[in-house]
């Protein structure tokens, strides 16, 4: 025989207590809950085999703790620890009745939902479709009428089978709250989870949340159970306090609410069906979303909106970009003639100058980019482009929420994988997350991103925008179609239910947007920076050591000497430098390499740039301005990056598109693949590696044979 306690919550006035009394009949008493004046009603029931103890807990809206009867039946879920909750939920009024369920399923109690007052539903002419409900939800769900008494012996049944069938495991809800708070609420977690700060009472996530929500009551409990880690997780919350006050006006709690009831509209629109006289019940979003979510038009509007970044960023950007461009050039030059010719002189010019200066000058691409981008996550946007995505990712044996990890890896453009690896989390199936897991990097990301666009200026100047947009397009088709892969052989399982925050539309703030486009492209500028002139130094060092040897460069002397005309000598000169270059490490790997990858169109100064990318994608286009620089013989013929490309006979557009593929596809940068590990496993961070680059070879080589064929 097992003793179980079962709570039953639910809002004021919702039919909780009523049923609560249909349950327990007069097998019930009355106190109070320790230190309040909050009544504590408890009653018990006799299922044959089980005795249970139901405890008719304070009406709430929420569990945020603003009021006694809040915090009582939040102690109560989290200190006396019920086997189940039952939430009373007056059905005609769902979407306001479900935020407190929703907090509840944060907190990882079984919950079991009571759609009480449905006699009151049908007779308005709305339908609600618990089965979907119970699917999206993952809860139990029971329909009832408390004042007559019917359902109750239907839910009390599921309350016992979730209870048994649970055992007590508790299964945390994560919902997103967008990309201000998650990488925050992320970091949040690893500490607490690290310190087993409270998590012998509640999920580290959940904690996280309070000290976002500013819960006076966990603050006080967490700095007497850790106070050196109860003042960092404070400190990081007003940090991103004042971040979300200054850029959408909101403080976080308010944040996290809007996201909730976003989540909980998601379900609504699959669950409730409203009578054709009801419109006026629908909000202005729901309006929009007519139009912006509509099966046709939908992901039209989606294109169109895309296509126009790319167009924008390229009529903006490319003024600015080309004063960049004349700047670094300027200093090469006069660091040219500034410094005595030799090592020094060639590590300013070549291995700084070039390598970092081909990355920055795309900052003014990327700023315009991520200025847009801003605008529509910032407006709401973007949760309905994975909306629509939704029904695609089905297809191909992905979940809903596999579009976030997309999205943020740069499903549009600019975005970085690393964060994106870490939304993986978000979702419930292991099999969907390590599929998600593998395919996320190959989204158009910031650091690829200069790579796509120097290549679709220089070979593709008149249509940029477009090319830009098959990049992303094609990079979506790929995941897509290894997703289906992956999830055919590997990995097979099928799809689980998908629900999808839907905030309201807002109209994005100036400073709102600014700031995040400032804080994006000056993380983006800071890597150029730092990382990538760290590894542009040693890829410059690589490309310098070791020198030729004294008896050829002997060689090539005497026959500069023994030449008849300017040509020819210029003819030695550049014959030199390319043998100079080709003996350093990096040449001898480029080369050793050039067999296999001039099937795919890449000469060893690209092979030099891709084995560069493993570490940071960025150093793609530095490493390629530092190997041709280096091949350069008068500094003052020096040109950009993207001219010398188009002048080398070697590289052709059929190269260009190869490269656009290889890049896309090959393995992630190391810190994604650390975080992949992280994750999952080093086994299928591995894999990832390899199983990308080989498919990523292939396609390049493909690529580059059809395009000969065509171009």
């Amino acid at each position: 025989m097992g003793t179980y306690t079962i709570g039953i919550a639910g809002n004021p006035n919702c039919g909780k207590t009523t049923m609560f009394n249909a349950l327990t009949g007069a097998r019930q008493h009355v106190a109070n809950w320790p230190g309040v004046t909050v009544e504590k009603k408890m009653g018990h029931i006799n299922t044959g085999s089980d005795a249970v103890e139901l405890v008719d807990l304070p009406g709430t809206y929420s569990l945020t703790a603003y009021t006694q009867e809040e915090l009582v039946a939040r102690n109560f879920l989290v200190d006396d620890r019920p086997q189940a909750v039952i939430d009373i939920m007056n059905a005609d009024a769902l979407e306001r009745n479900l935020y407190l369920a929703v907090q509840i399923m944060e907190l990882g109690v079984p919950l079991i939902l009571g759609l009480n007052m449905m006699d009151e539903v049908r007779k308005s002419g709305k339908r609600i479709d618990s089965a979907r409900l119970e699917e999206l939800s993952g809860c139990a769900v029971v329909e009832t009428v408390a004042r007559s008494g019917k359902g109750a012996q239907e839910l009390l049944r599921s309350t016992m089978e979730v209870a048994q069938a649970q055992t007590g495991e508790w299964k945390p809800l994560n919902i997103s709250y967008g990309p201000d708070l998650d990488p925050v609420l992320c970091e949040m977690e690893k500490m607490i989870t690290d310190a087993g700060f409270l998590t012998d009472k509640a999920p580290a996530r959940w904690t996280g949340i309070k000290y976002l929500e500013r819960d006076e009551d966990v603050i006080v409990k967490g700095r007497m159970a850790n106070t050196m880690l109860s003042e960092k997780l404070e400190a990081m919350a007003r940090e991103v306090a004042e971040h979300t006050q200054k850029t959408l006006n909101m403080r976080p709690d308010a944040l996290i609410a809007d996201y909730r009831y976003g989540f909980i509209a998601s379900m609504i629109k699959d669950v409730v069906t409203y009578p054709a006289s009801s419109e006026d019940r629908i909000s202005r979003s729901d309006k929009m979303d007519k139009v912006l979510t509509h099966k046709v038009l939908g992901p039209l509007i989606m294109l169109g909106i895309v296509y126009l970044i790319y167009e924008i960023t390229f009529a903006v950007g490319e003024i600015p970009m080309g004063w960049l461009e004349a700047l670094f050039g300027f200093l090469g030059d006069t660091a040219t003639n500034i410094l005595p010719e030799g090592h020094l002189q060639s590590l300013i010019v070549s291995g700084i100058i070039d390598g970092v200066g081909g990355v920055l000058g795309f900052v003014p691409l990327i700023m315009f980019m991520f200025l847009m981008i801003s605008a529509l996550e910032d407006s709401g946007y973007i949760a309905r482009m994975a909306y629509m995505l939704d029904r695609v990712f089905k297809v191909f044996g992905l979940h809903g929420t596999s579009v976030l990890p997309f999205i943020v890896s740069g499903g549009i453009a600019g975005g970085c994988a690393v964060p994106g690896v870490m939304a993986t989390r978000t979702l419930r199936s292991p099999k969907e997350k390590l599929a998600t897991l593998f395919v996320a990097p190959y989204m158009t990301c910031g650091a690829k991103v200069p790579v796509f666009l120097m290549l679709a200026a220089a070979f593709f100047p008149e249509d940029s925008a477009t090319i830009m947009l098959v990049i992303t397009l094609s990079a979506w088709a790929m995941a897509l179609l290894v997703a289906r892969l992956l999830r055919s052989t590997v990995i097979k399982g099928a799809s689980t239910p998908f629900v999808m925050e839907l905030p309201p539309y807002r109209m994005p703030t100036l400073q709102g947007v600014l700031i995040h486009t400032w804080e994006r492209t000056w993380e983006y500028a800071k890597k150029a920076g730092t990382v990538i002139l760290g590894i542009s130094i040693l890829l410059w060092a690589m490309m310098t050591f070791p020198e030729l040897p004294a008896d050829r460069v002997a060689q090539f002397e005497a026959q500069r000497a023994a030449a008849q005309s300017e040509e020819q000598i210029t003819t030695i000169d550049n014959a030199e430098a390319e043998e100079a270059i080709r003996h350093t490490i990096a040449g001898r790997i480029g080369t050793a390499l050039e067999p296999v990858s001039e099937l795919a169109g890449f000469n060893w100064r690209v092979n030099i740039a891709l084995t560069g990318g493993f570490a940071a994608k960025e150093v793609i286009v530095s490493t390629l301005g530092t190997a041709y620089s280096l091949g350069e013989v008068d500094a003052e013929e020096a040109q950009p990056l993207s001219e010398r490309l188009v002048a080398d006979p070697a590289f052709s557009t059929a190269t260009a598109i190869a490269l656009i593929i290889f890049t896309m596809l090959y393995a992630p940068c190391f810190v994604t693949v650390v975080t992949m590990a992280r994750e999952s496993s080093w086994r299928w961070a591995a894999f990832s590696v390899v199983g990308s680059t080989g498919l990523a070879f292939v396609m390049a080589v493909l690529a580059y044979n059809v395009s000969k064929a065509f171009l």
